[in-house]
């Protein structure tokens, strides 16, 4: 489809907010998701040129944890292979699961994918808690299972993904929260790259948003990280949240 002058403006203001959103709190998909479908991409189209889009955002995050991770290598030649693995498996299920199918889901995802975002913070103090007050164990065949199923809804969906990965984590490792942080931007960061390589040669990309978005949400990004500390993330978290069941109503309504 052939996007007007004035929805460029649309996406690129929306894709500058996911990325300031993602930057300070999570959540920018329930931004831009939801204004590429209402330029009139089909909901599949759109969910394939967002996860393009915005998959180099989580590349930043991840080498600002680098340090991190070089304690957990161990755990990484883990997880690394099943989230590239449950990133493609995912992407193969939104490309087959067909238009009409997905529609239906999206209200129920994007339901999901806010209730994720509001309960992200409280279970971050639970897991700090619980990993000072007990013993945790090692990776199994069970967490990594868990971790590519999380990979799936990743290259299905997305959104929220980094909740369930941390909750994955933290209840089978007795690593730091800031460890599992960045084993989580690790995780993500793979699961999205993997499915937006799978997507790029999908034909499902429309790329003249996808670039202005990927663009836009840089920029986002940047002044998210320049002004993190002069904002409430209390109240910048809950917006998202407002803003995510607002937009699955309007869907369910659809």
């Amino acid at each position: 489809m052939e996007i007007l002058w004035y929805q460029y403006i649309l996406i690129a203001l929306a894709a500058t907010a996911a990325g300031w959103v993602n930057a300070v709190a999570g959540g920018g998909t329930l931004i831009t998701f939801p204004v590429l479908t209402a330029i009139g991409l089909p909901a599949v189209m759109a969910n394939v040129t967002n996860t393009v889009a915005l998959s180099p955002g989580y590349l930043g995050a991840t080498i600002a944890s680098r340090a991190d991770l070089e304690k957990q290598k161990k755990q990484l030649w883990l997880l690394i292979p099943a989230s590239i693995a449950g990133g493609i498996v995912g992407g193969i299920l939104l490309l087959n699961s067909g238009e009409r199918l997905f529609q239906s889901l999206v209200p129920y995802l994007i339901l999901l994918a806010t209730i994720l975002l509001a309960v992200g913070e409280p279970l971050k103090k639970w897991l700090n808690r619980r990993n000072q007050e007990h013993s945790g164990g090692k990776l199994n065949f069970f967490a990594i299972l868990l971790v590519a199923m999380a990979a799936v809804y990743g290259g299905y969906f997305g959104a929220g993904l980094s909740v369930i990965v941390l909750a994955v984590l933290g209840l089978i490792l007795n690593n730091s929260l800031t460890e599992l942080n960045a084993l989580k931007q690790a995780i993500a960061f793979t699961v999205n790259t993997a499915a937006a390589i799978f997507f790029i040669f999908s034909g499902n990309v429309n790329w003249s948003a996808a670039i202005v978005m990927a663009g836009f949400a840089v920029l986002g990004g940047v002044l998210g990280g320049k002004f993190a500390g002069k904002i409430s993330l209390l109240a910048l978290r809950w917006t998202v949240v407002v803003i995510g069941v607002i937009v699955s109503i309007i869907y369910f309504l659809r």
